[in-house]
């Protein structure tokens, strides 16, 4: 056996572990898409750490318990399921916990995650049942592709709006940003970056494949140049390399702060029972719980119909092959709690690594590494964590799943086209692909029933239809007890 043999061997069984060119990809496919993956979602870890820093949790160690809970379910995800998904705290459930549950309602960080460690109990072993893939299974084809048009046009407007190329009028609810801001005018010419460098024609076609990540570094370095020449603007990317080194106040967040020796330790061993006790005897716990489940049944699974469609989730027939991912994502409902964190959800983000190229648990490998490492060097990575920079990522990648999915609708059905209307539009103004799915999903039933064609309809989405109509509802109680 000659030395070259040897060599490659640990390499080929590498590679056939992730199935990477039985399923058409490359290592180097993999690789970006998992580190352009995480450049575009790694905003969340000091978001959520200052949205539940809010409810008086310790912001560094919040910060540290996401990157490490993501890092935990993201390599699941990679190396059980093998899925180019990379999982974080989800943006909606921080929010509601920390000024529903918390702000609102008046409930306690530590009786907060109490509930939802309830919550990630009961939808993990909901979740190792059938039901969740039997509930993907009964969209139709046409239904898959109005949701996954609507998370192409969710995420760009998450861009747009991070940036400040949109933002929040009275008037008119959104409206243009100032076309002053130098982090606004350096959004959009990362946007024109990416889109210039995206359809150069080049021999082998690297320069369009490196876009995305080539993109969001020149705007990370022009943005740097520019605070450095003097310019006063926080939302331009900046680093501070003298603290935040290594972990920070983990033990503050973990186990609901029981081990913490700091200032934030507000619980014993005996009073953490106590808190049990109290948030069973308040009635607003079960509407928080049943609200929580259902998010999360519904978050995670449209996220994984809408991402699984660019993969090897699903099979030639539609449906999933196996239940590994929905238990991958799963079990970051279980942990995310006692770790000291919200809930970790699938991530639309996804989507940018598969478009480039990822379709194995390679890419998710990648994408959980960068998390864990991530909690030690977090001056490291700041710079990307600017809306400014992951904004192009964010819109053009968004624009071409939008566009990708649309054209195979069948328009003529009226079903289909108002259905993919109403689900697009009330996904972005309601800031919520749950919401916008809901709504599609209520109108599609009622317009088949209307056609006579109501039995071609799978009786699990009547019966989701109504879980939507009951989760309106007890939304609406919720804002009554606050």
């Amino acid at each position: 056996m000659s030395e070259s043999q040897v060599v490659e061997k640990p390499e080929n069984k590498f590679l056939s572990f992730f199935h990477v060119r039985e399923r058409g990809s490359k290592p180097s496919n993999e690789i970006l898409g998992g580190l352009v993956t995480f450049l575009a979602m790694c905003y969340i870890l000091p978001v959520n750490a200052s949205i539940l820093g809010s409810t008086g949790m310790n912001s560094l160690g919040v910060f540290a318990s996401t990157a490490i809970v993501s890092a935990i379910v993201t390599l699941i995800m990679g190396l059980v399921a093998n899925c180019p998904i990379a999982l974080s705290a989800g943006m909606g459930l921080n929010a509601y916990l920390a000024y529903t549950v918390c702000g609102a309602l008046g409930y306690s960080w530590q009786e907060a995650l109490i509930l939802l460690t309830i919550t990630g109990i009961v939808f993990f072993i909901f979740s190792l049942t059938p039901i969740r893939r039997k509930i993907i299974e009964a969209f139709p084809e046409g239904l898959q592709s109005i949701i996954s048009a609507g998370l192409g046009c969710f995420i760009a407007f998450v861009g747009l709006k991070g940036s400040g190329i949109i933002v929040a009028s009275s008037g008119t609810l959104v409206t243009l940003g100032s076309l002053s801001d130098p982090a606004v005018l350096l959004s959009i010419g990362g946007i024109l970056l990416v889109v210039i460098l995206m359809n150069i024609r080049t021999k082998k076609g690297i320069l369009s494949s490196l876009a995305v990540p080539l993109g969001m570094l020149s705007v990370a370095l022009i943005g740097v140049i520019i605070r450095a020449c003097g310019v006063d603007n926080a939302n331009l990317p900046w680093a501070d390399f003298s603290t935040n080194w290594g972990i920070n106040g983990f033990t503050d967040v973990f186990l609901y702060g029981l081990l913490s020796d700091g200032q934030q330790n507000v619980v014993t061993g005996s009073a953490f029972w106590g808190l049990v006790a109290d948030v069973f005897s308040k009635p607003a716990s079960y509407v928080i719980i049943f609200s929580l489940i259902f998010v999360n049944l519904f978050d995670t699974t449209a996220t994984l119909m809408a991402i699984g469609r660019g993969t090897t989730i699903f099979g030639a027939d539609g449906k999933m092959k196996d239940n590994r991912a929905i238990v991958a994502d799963a079990t970051g409902a279980l942990i995310c709690a006692p770790m000291g964190t919200a809930t970790v959800t699938s991530f639309v983000e996804s989507t940018i690594g598969v478009k480039i190229g990822a379709r194995t648990g390679l890419a998710s490998v990648v994408t959980g590494s960068l998390f864990l490492l991530s909690a030690f060097i977090y001056p490291v990575f700041q710079l990307f964590t600017y809306s400014c920079v992951s904004c192009a990522a964010l819109v053009v990648v968004g624009s071409m799943i939008f566009a990708s999915n649309l054209k195979s609708l069948h328009w003529d059905e009226a079903e289909i086209g108002f259905s993919a209307f109403i689900t697009i539009l009330m996904i972005v103004l309601t800031y919520s692909l749950t919401n916008g799915i809901g709504f599609g999903l209520i109108f599609y039933c009622v317009i088949m029933l209307a056609r006579g064609k109501g039995k071609q309809v799978s009786w699990i989405l009547y019966l989701i239809s109504g879980a939507y109509l009951l989760s309106f509802a007890l939304n609406e109680v919720l804002t009554k007890l606050a």
